[in-house]
């Protein structure tokens, strides 16, 4: 995942790679829902409960660019020594 990147210090690869795993969580979480949300919206009994997993998944998929944004400004605010 880091290779082939320069990090500035240690801590700095140890805080992209933290980011890393919660962006994929977060993505790996967002398609479960959308699978399990597909599979529920079959029935007519179930598509209320689809639903909701579709929106929580939508939900997954419009954090994942905040995720980047919050490990961009937390790694520009680490010290660079």
């Amino acid at each position: 995942m880091t290779e082939g990147m320069r990090f500035t210090t240690p801590r700095h690869r140890e805080v992209y790679v933290a980011y890393g795993t919660v962006y994929d969580c977060v993505d790996a979480l967002a398609a479960i829902l959308f699978i399990i949300g597909s599979v529920l919206f079959f029935g007519e009994a179930t598509q209320t409960a689809g639903t909701w997993l579709f929106l929580i998944g939508s939900v997954c998929f419009a954090i994942r660019p905040v995720v980047h944004v919050v490990r961009d400004v937390h790694m520009r605010r680490l010290p660079k020594a």
